[in-house]
């Protein structure tokens, strides 16, 4: 390892109700045992890490680590698309921690993780785009965005809880979810639908446990769409108990595909989460950015990436 890049680990005192900081102290005993020059700052309120991320790069630091979740990793990676000077890095301490499992990391790390962590294998990976703003696990219309939708209060802050929170919130939106008619148009072709699902994906899993998107690779330059068209209450039943596996992709009510953009477009604004992060809008422009982003990830672990051995 060259210990004369310098690295700064930007964390997020409130992900994970407060667990982000509790992996500081292992931070400096790996800092300290890599013998890294490293700096580490905390955020201070939302967007905070995309400012923290951006002076990092411009000062001439390698090595930009997250601290947090995924919507704390979404603010750090968004200055640093296309800096091929650029590594950056999540270290979970989120809740959900959904965008880990692409880079063959746990959700939580044992020794093994942090030992595999500094050995800095790397790999480019693509990053989706939505109407400005991007995504490296992935977007959602329709009953996922309204799962997102009730996991915040109304000045836009996530509320409190772990993953018995969404479990409720899945639940409730289960019961009482109203699908929308949605159009899209993607490669020259026109479509529509009442829109159950549409999540778009370079990643797999979704909150907590939901591979909506189970046949996704973050480097092959496509987005995968799994768009779930209107169910009976029974229905939805029967396809949320198929996610978790990812076998729902085979029922005739589910169209799945692969794309390298699309549009979306609604008759009235709807509820879109990107990694999470909650929005609002009634059109959608989406597309990916090949190789866009230099991560650090397990090249042992159960990544979603192609490497040469494939």
């Amino acid at each position: 390892m060259d210990q004369k890049k310098k690295w700064v680990f930007i964390i997020n005192p409130v992900a994970g109700n407060g667990f982000a900081p509790s992996l500081v102290d292992k931070i400096k005993v790996m800092i300290s045992k890599f013998d890294l020059q490293a700096d580490l700052v905390y955020t201070a309120k939302k967007g905070h890490a995309t400012t923290l991320s951006r002076q990092y790069a411009e000062n001439g630091y390698q090595y930009i680590i997250g601290v947090g979740g995924d919507g704390t990793f979404n603010e750090i990676a968004a200055p640093l698309i296309y800096k091929k000077d650029v590594v950056a890095g999540l270290i979970p301490g989120g809740t959900g921690n959904d965008f880990i499992q692409i880079t063959g990391f746990p959700g939580r790390f044992e020794e093994k993780d942090w030992e595999m962590f500094f050995k800095l294998n790397v790999m480019p990976m693509d990053v989706g785009q939505c109407n400005g703003k991007i995504f490296l696990n992935g977007m959602g219309l329709g009953f996922d965005a309204q799962v997102a939708a009730e996991n915040y209060t109304e000045p836009g802050d996530v509320k409190r809880g772990g993953k018995n929170k969404y479990i409720w919130h899945i639940l409730k939106t289960l019961l009482f979810f109203k699908e929308k008619k949605m159009t899209i148009f993607s490669d020259g072709k026109k479509s529509e639908t009442d829109c159950f699902i549409n999540t778009i994906a370079n990643g797999r899993r979704f909150a907590g446990g939901f591979f909506l998107t189970p046949k996704a690779i973050a480097n092959d330059g496509l987005l995968d769409v799994c768009s779930i068209r209107r169910l009976s209450l029974m229905q939805r039943l029967n396809i949320l108990l198929m996610v978790p596996k990812g076998t729902h992709i085979n029922d005739k009510k589910v169209n799945y595909f692969q794309t390298e953009k699309l549009s979306l477009e609604f008759p009235q604004e709807v509820p879109y989460h990107v990694d999470g992060e909650l929005y609002f809008s009634q059109h959608f422009e989406v597309g990916i950015m090949p190789g866009a982003l230099n991560i650090i990830y397990n090249p042992e672990g159960n990544h979603y990436f192609k490497t040469k051995q494939d």
